[in-house]
């Protein structure tokens, strides 16, 4: 499905689930989210659904770095989690972490062999770029694990958010993630 579709799709979705759960928006306490690194598109569907869920119900909001919920889904895996994410171009979006998914550095866009650089033994490796580049990472990082995620970031995401500890914002205060600029070409005409 084209990321366009998802605007089309994803509020009668939410309306399904909730009536499936017999709940309404309103009795929820907290929206979470992912927001990004991701497409462009993709992000701004996502955080303006949240936000007009939360704005209409009057509820805070969690968002949350996609690498960060990635390396969630490895907590404990080993005592450093690797989330990589294909960013095209030849690059990935990285983010290193500790054994219990806390950031170690920076999130960053770069060149996967930028990324292995100097990464222990036996780190842990999640994520999409992950598994198309799982070749590449064992040749670098010496006994590299692979933990088997199935890659639906939404259990995650909400055990994250039913965990607290992290802090909540307004819908209005939502901001996305994209950690590089937009391509976006002037038009020739």
């Amino acid at each position: 499905m084209s990321e366009a579709g998802h605007s089309r799709w994803v509020l009668p979705a939410v309306e399904a689930l909730l009536r499936d759960q017999g709940l309404e928006a309103i009795a929820l306490d907290l929206f979470a989210v992912t927001t990004g690194p991701g497409s462009f598109t993709g992000l701004r569907v996502g955080l303006g659904t949240v936000q007009g869920l939360a704005l209409a119900s009057r509820k805070p909001c969690l968002g949350v770095p996609t690498l960060d919920v990635l390396a969630h889904t490895a907590t404990g895996a080993a005592a450093t989690v690797v989330a990589l994410m294909d960013a095209f171009r030849g690059e990935v979006f990285s983010g290193i972490y500790d054994g219990e998914a806390r950031l170690v550095g920076e999130r960053r866009v770069g060149k996967l062999d930028d990324v292995l650089q100097g990464l222990p033994r036996g780190a842990a490796f999640v994520g999409d770029a992950a598994v198309s580049q799982r070749a590449a990472i064992e040749a670098a990082v010496e006994a590299a694990v692979f933990p088997e995620t199935d890659g639906f970031l939404a259990a995650p995401l909400a055990l994250l958010a039913l965990r607290g500890g992290r802090p909540t914002v307004a819908a209005s205060e939502l901001r996305p993630l994209y950690l590089r600029a937009a391509s976006i070409r002037p038009s020739r005409t």
